[in-house]
């Protein structure tokens, strides 16, 4: 027996979820077919319990994601993706992928017309809706499942480019409002919906921030936080396992500290702020001892390395983690990542114990 079994079945035993004999029996046994059967190995449990606990825990979560690509964006096809990748790298969630992306359009030229800004109803998300409904039925019982949204801010960067909203919020930040306000309504019907259909939280994105975007910190936050803050609350208020994610996909950060106060059970993000690498647990004690999503570089050995320098990687960050976290990169990893090198980093997370 490996060491991933012995410690994995000990602590299912700490849980008292099932006999050591039944685990070392059915170890791997992900059969998700229907997913009509519960899990051999608790998910739920060991995320949800470090969501609520103290101290260091006994089990290294992790959440690795990825954007599937075409031909699995909708429907069956995209639901059938979804669990193949979480049985695949025996990730600990189930994450749905947000694929119902503004359109692009050619009618906000300057920062007048965002009063103009199309609204989207719920009509707009259905087919985003029917994936979540089936994963929420189907994969509920095996972990959390939370489903990704984009901000208001990243939603009107969809519809006009991310360059042209930032330069209209430099020359009439006033005007851009209108339009940020109507794209928050729209975002706030999805959320409401997915709420209704049993999803356990989100991934909740933030951008809007990054060091080289506005020379006035003002325009951050006094006309992107605010949208940002009536999603993020109205999740906060609604589920029990949300991830506040800090998006540095278009340029990294040199100050985190306006993003201290957002609500959120779990802070993914970059360790690398003002071109420094921050410490994981002084970003966890920064975050007020929420668990810390991350440590990985998305570009780094889990997209090129060999299995022993991931490995090597994952060993050396877990020995710098704080007590509570998730063993993740800090975006979403590239499409083109091998899903085996994903598994070898979540087994080697789940091979550790404290």
């Amino acid at each position: 027996m490996d060491i991933q079994t012995i410690k994995r079945r000990d602590f299912v035993k700490s849980l008292g979820l099932i006999s050591a004999g039944t685990y070392a029996a059915g170890l791997g046994a992900f059969s998700l077919g229907s997913c009509e059967s519960a899990p051999v190995f608790n998910k739920r449990e060991a995320v949800l319990n470090l969501l609520t606990s103290t101290g260091k825990q006994d089990y290294i979560p992790s959440g690795f994601f990825v954007h599937f690509g075409e031909g699995y964006q909708w429907g069956d096809a995209a639901v059938a993706r979804h669990l193949e990748y979480f049985k695949a790298i025996d990730m600990d969630f189930i994450k749905i992928q947000y694929e119902a992306l503004f359109p692009a359009i050619d009618t906000i030229k300057k920062p007048e017309d965002w009063a103009n800004m199309p609204f989207y109803g719920k009509d707009y998300y259905e087919k985003q809706l029917y994936v979540v409904t089936e994963l929420v039925k189907q994969g509920k019982k095996l972990a959390p499942v939370i489903a990704t949204f984009y901000s208001p801010f990243m939603c009107a960067g969809h519809s006009v480019t991310s360059q042209l909203v930032t330069e209209h919020l430099k020359q009439d930040p006033e005007s851009v409002k209108k339009g940020l306000e109507i794209i928050t309504d729209s975002v706030m019907i999805f959320l409401k919906e997915c709420i209704k259909l049993g999803v356990d939280g989100f991934l909740a994105p933030s951008q809007g921030n990054e060091a080289f975007r506005f020379q006035d910190p003002n325009i951050f936050l006094d006309y992107i936080k605010p949208t940002d803050m009536v999603v993020q609350n109205e999740i906060n208020n609604n589920c029990i396992c949300n991830v506040l994610h800090i998006c540095d996909y278009e340029g990294p950060y040199d100050d985190l500290s306006p993003f201290i106060d957002y609500p959120g059970h779990i802070v993914n993000l970059s360790d690398i702020v003002a071109d420094k690498k921050v410490p994981l647990k002084e970003l966890y004690t920064m975050f007020g001892e929420r668990p810390i999503m991350g440590g990985l570089e998305k570009r780094g050995p889990i997209l090129t390395g060999t299995d022993q320098e991931i490995r090597q990687q994952v060993t050396a960050v877990l020995e710098e983690a704080p007590d509570r976290f998730i063993l993740g990169a800090e975006c979403a990893l590239l499409g083109e990542v091998d899903w085996k090198k994903v598994r070898t980093a979540v087994d080697a997370g789940h091979a550790i114990t404290n």
